[in-house]
Order: structure tokens, then sequence, then C-alpha cells
């Protein structure tokens, strides 16, 4: 099935007193890729200031901003069109051996290795290795995807943007940022490479063409198995024309969505909103 959606995605940031400069990065633009196609993409700022574009090292365009002039309040608005598409299965898969190759080593090196937000755990690690057994390293994908979901109950403010992969799994809730860091713990764990991904999921399966809802910003997970492939673990669903694909990384730390530095007082509120509208 292929939509067509237009995205619209605010942040508002209030401060107590006026900063006077700050330094910001944005993440907010989607991907193009074979699932899906950019239409338009567009980046706003109250205040406004020039944006300038480049592409990080892990594919990922970014809209770097500053700004030097005095205020209370900064909103950045991004606004897009992109075609999707359900993802193909995965027409290529290696064995337990080939995964073990020097040459698969070194290449995904990156995505096999334990950071502040997915870090080794022998307990995690002796379930992800239970799970293993007797199964491909596709189906091993699909069977900790499939754990986390059952394992993780959803709830908003158990966790927060700093928990870990362990912190979530002690807890037994989180968030979608928490299913994907607990899902590549494991992943990594048996030696399945594996990247975070985030994006946006529209929530309505059956919206019709013209209907605006409530999106979310969302993450999940991709493995390789002999070519990438992902997989939503908060849902247990694979990635379909719902799922809008914006950057890759190790973990969340690589992907967020909106960070800088400013000289002034903390932000007294945070807005964050996510408008989708299916156009076609």
């Amino acid at each position: 099935m292929n939509w067509r959606l237009r995205v619209v995605h605010t942040t508002g940031y209030r401060y107590a007193t006026a900063v006077t400069q700050s330094y910001n990065e944005a993440r907010l633009t989607p991907r193009h890729d074979d699932r899906q196609n950019l239409m338009v993409a567009r980046l706003e700022t109250v205040p406004v200031a020039r944006a300038y574009k480049y592409t990080d090292y892990w594919g990922t365009e970014v809209n770097s901003f500053d700004l030097h002039t005095p205020h209370t309040e900064l909103k950045v608005i991004a606004a897009s069109v992109v075609e999707t598409s359900d993802q193909k299965q995965p027409s290529a898969e290696v064995t337990w051996v080939q995964l073990k190759a020097p040459e698969v080593l070194d290449t995904y090196a990156e995505f096999l290795e334990w950071t502040a937000y997915v870090p080794k755990h022998r307990e995690l690690s002796a379930v992800a290795r239970s799970l293993r057994k007797g199964r491909s390293p596709e189906e091993t994908v699909l069977a900790v995807s499939k754990w986390v979901h059952d394992t993780l109950k959803y709830q908003r403010g158990t966790t927060g943007v700093h928990s870990s992969a362990v912190d979530a799994w002690q807890a037994g809730e989180g968030v979608c940022q928490d299913y994907a860091h607990l899902t590549l713990a494991m992943l990594r764990a048996v030696g399945v490479p594996s990247r975070y991904v985030s994006g946006y999921l529209h929530t309505k399966p059956d919206a019709a063409v013209g209907e605006k809802v409530v999106g979310e910003s969302h993450a999940w997970v991709e493995a390789w198995t002999g070519e990438w492939w992902g997989f939503d673990p908060t849902n247990d669903i694979s990635i379909g024309h719902r799922h809008v694909w914006v950057a890759i990384g190790r973990d969340y730390a690589d992907v967020s969505p909106l960070k800088g530095i400013y000289s002034g007082d903390a932000a007294t509120a945070i807005e964050v909103t996510v408008d989708m509208t299916r156009l076609a």
C-alpha cells in the first residue's frame, strides 16, 4: 500500500528571561529511499533564522541555525510531504557463521557496540541467547522484538529522555525510545548489527484522504541480516506506509530531533506537536 502524507512537527520553548544567543541543530527532515519518497521539506523558526543544511555521519539531513537577537520564545516548525509504502520482505539472509566473518564485523562494528543508552547487560544477554536457539538471524530479530513488546508496558512518565535499555527493562515499562533501545541491546548481544531509527507514525490505519490526525514522534529498529530491514517492537508490526523515516544512528543520542546550546535561563515550558494528514 502507498500513502502520501503531510507531516507538521512543531516544537516550542519558552524562557524565563531573554535568551541572548543560541545554536541549534534540527534532525527533522524525512529521508529518501526505495520505500519513501520525500517530495517537499521546509523548516521555519520564530524568531526567523537562516538555516545551514548538511548531512551528518549517519546520512541524516541536519538543519543548523543560530540566533543572536534576544528572545523569550523559540518555535521550530518542520513541514514535509512524503510518499510511503510498505517495507519489502528481506530478500537476502546470512547465517550466524557469516555474521561472525571479519568483513561483516568490520563493516558493521558501530552497530554492534555498546553505548550509554544500549549497555551490555548479563541477564538481558542471556535472554537474547535463549531466544536465538534454533532460530536464524532473521527469525531471532522477530523473536526479540516480540519479547520486548510483550515484556514492556507502554507508559509515559516512567522513563526519561536519558533512560537506558536496562532502566526500561527494570521498570517494566517505557515509551518507543525504550522499546527500541532494549531491542538493540538484545540483538547486539547475539551479534546482529542493529540501529536506531527515528521518525513518525500515523496513528490511524483507516484514515480517509484529507483527514488530519495527531501523529507520534516514533522510534523503531533496523537489523542487518544480509540487508537492512526494520521492525517496530513498540507495536509488534513490520515497517509500513504509516511509518515516516527521518534519521538513523547507534541510539537516540545520534538522532535527537532538536538540540542546541544557548545563553540564558532554563526553559519554563516545552511544547511538541505532530500533525499528520493523509493526502492520497
